[in-house]
């Protein structure tokens, strides 16, 4: 668990804005006005984990799948709109995404948010036997809970409300994974299903700097990890002499063997 800044939790302090403006049903308001609020009462509070339990409160967004400690009391608001709520009306409203549906996927796209523009159809379809993740939410759930495969000690990110650090918000755009290795570094992890491209390297150092901006202490090492199949010339020359940044490529195996037939009575 991150550490605890005030003596109220982010989750506490939401529900103390929300009594404080006397929000009624219907009124909408912005993510930017929730922002300005906290800024204003509690500096300290990073706007990453400001927005994470934004999404946390809506009953309507499937990543609040992410966030395993929600709850029946963060029922509190519904997503009407790109950076718009207003407050969930229980009986009227759809009933609020607690749990995902075995066979269903948490859904990594939200109409009218801003699309990176990174994803070739290579990275949606893998050939049958290949050693690639069908989709890129298989791979970062799987190293998700996994990443001492990474490397020893990493862990993932989890601020003073249990809110993890997977697609964590940061400022409109979400990290793959936010991660703590074995120094205490904060480890932003970026994922490629299939092969790697140099314009990911633009977009990981984005986010480190966000990082460095909004979440990490003072002295507190920032590092960026880009991880895929397999690394294009491209990425390697552009990574090269940048500090800070590492590339590791994932090998999937699978084996299967025949089960020999059961001998029945004649």
């Amino acid at each position: 668990m991150g550490r605890q800044i005030y003596a109220k939790t982010t989750r506490e302090i939401l529900k103390d804005m929300l009594l404080e403006w006397d929000i009624q049903p219907g009124q909408v308001f912005t993510v930017a006005r929730a922002l300005q609020w906290f800024t204003d009462r509690w500096p300290l509070l990073a706007k990453g984990s400001i927005r994470a339990h934004l999404v946390q409160a809506s009953t309507n967004d499937p990543s609040r799948l992410h966030h395993p400690s929600t709850k029946t009391s963060d029922d509190l608001l519904f997503k009407v709109g790109p950076g718009q709520y207003r407050l969930y009306v229980a009986g009227q409203d759809p009933a609020p995404i607690r749990e995902l549906v075995k066979g269903d996927a948490v859904q990594q796209i939200e109409q009218g948010e801003e699309q990176e523009a990174e994803s070739d159809l290579s990275e949606s379809e893998a050939e049958p036997g290949s050693s690639e993740f069908l989709l890129e939410r298989d791979l970062q759930r799987y190293l998700a809970e996994n990443l001492s495969i990474i490397e020893h000690g990493l862990r993932l990110y989890i601020d003073e409300d249990d809110v993890r650090g997977i697609e964590y918000d940061a400022d409109g755009r979400r990290i793959d994974i936010l991660a703590v290795d074995r120094d205490n570094s904060l480890c932003v992890i970026e994922l490629k299903v299939s092969k790697g491209y140099d314009r990911v390297i633009g977009q990981t150092l984005r986010y480190v700097n966000w990082v460095k901006r909004e979440l990490a202490e003072p002295g507190q090492k920032v590092r960026g990890l880009i991880i895929c199949r397999k690394m294009s010339d491209d990425i390697r020359l552009a990574a090269a002499g940048i500090p800070g940044i590492e590339l590791y490529e994932y090998e999937l195996k699978v084996a299967v063997s025949k089960v020999a037939a059961m001998d029945l009575p004649q």
